[in-house]
């Protein structure tokens, strides 16, 4: 059932697979994704102050999401690890 190293400790198999598992990991860019959604490029946040501030506004909103998001993730997680035991 366990494999034993040279110490003699057994490691289980379960953790020993040998199967070869692809992980693919998709990047997030929020950034561009409310400029796109805004219809403006970087050069006009820079260039134009109401511009700037109208993302500013979208993104603290864009970030008190993710954040609360995150809040209720572990929460959630919490709550299930206490129900187990």
């Amino acid at each position: 059932m366990t494999q034993s190293n040279s110490l003699g400790f057994g490691s289980p198999r379960h953790l020993l697979r040998r199967d070869t598992h692809t992980e693919h990991v998709m990047l997030q860019r929020p950034l561009q994704r409310l400029l796109a959604f805004r219809g403006h490029s970087i050069d006009d946040v820079v260039n134009d102050p109401i511009v700037k501030n109208e993302v500013l506004g979208y993104w603290k909103v864009f970030r008190q999401i993710e954040r609360r998001s995150e809040m209720l993730e572990l929460e959630r997680q919490w709550n299930h690890l206490g129900q187990r035991l």
